[in-house]
């Protein structure tokens, strides 16, 4: 219900979370097209039970819930694809994701190898922005649990994401033109007739 008392109305809902959702579900799935399925299936569902929104003022807290009951619900019936049976056409690639900054495809990619427990808390945490208690209550699990599963993913995150970033530093560097100078040359011949 609304403040003056009428149904909250679903094209207020896409109007007001829509970009959250998507975000969200992107980091969650790590597709755009898988995003945009997810978040489509969470108003579907909230279209169903809207009813069920007693408090306009924590919509987003309800369709978060949504979106992650829905997310899990289609991982456990989810059997991947392999890659190698996808025809890809370059050309269809939208210019706009090509476009994004390594920093967020390098994000996607380390929580991509997240294990769903992981993921979890990652999302709970950061986007949802909720607390230690609130998390060992929406995931059922104790208090300690949710501090050793949030330090742990920080953790693998974290190296993931200095080795991504060694990786393109290694890759740029290979990549530059220069003329090394001949003290250099010199310096390198030596280190390697060394080892």
């Amino acid at each position: 219900m609304t403040d003056n008392g009428l149904p909250m109305d679903l094209a207020r809902l896409v109007s007001d979370h829509h970009e959250v959702l998507y975000r969200y579900a992107f980091r969650l799935t790590g597709s755009q097209a898988d995003a945009e399925d997810l978040t489509q299936q969470v108003y579907l569902i909230a279209y169903v039970k809207l009813n069920q929104l007693r408090d306009p003022a924590s919509a987003r807290s309800w369709l978060y819930t949504i979106l992650r009951n829905a997310y899990l619900k289609s991982r456990r019936a989810h059997v991947p694809l392999p890659a190698s049976s996808i025809e890809l056409d370059m050309n269809c690639v939208s210019d706009e994701i090509a476009n994004e900054s390594l920093d967020l495809e390098g994000l996607q990619a380390a929580m991509d190898e997240l294990s769903e427990e992981f993921k979890l808390v990652v999302m709970l945490y950061y986007f949802e922005q909720r607390s230690y208690r609130e998390m060992a209550e929406i995931l059922d699990i104790p208090l300690g649990t949710v501090m050793s599963r949030l330090a742990r993913a920080r953790s693998r995150l974290r190296s993931r994401l200095v080795a991504a970033d060694e990786r393109v530093a290694t890759v740029e560097n290979t990549n530059a033109v220069s003329v090394p100078s001949a003290e250099r040359v010199s310096a390198l011949t030596i280190r390697r007739g060394r080892s």
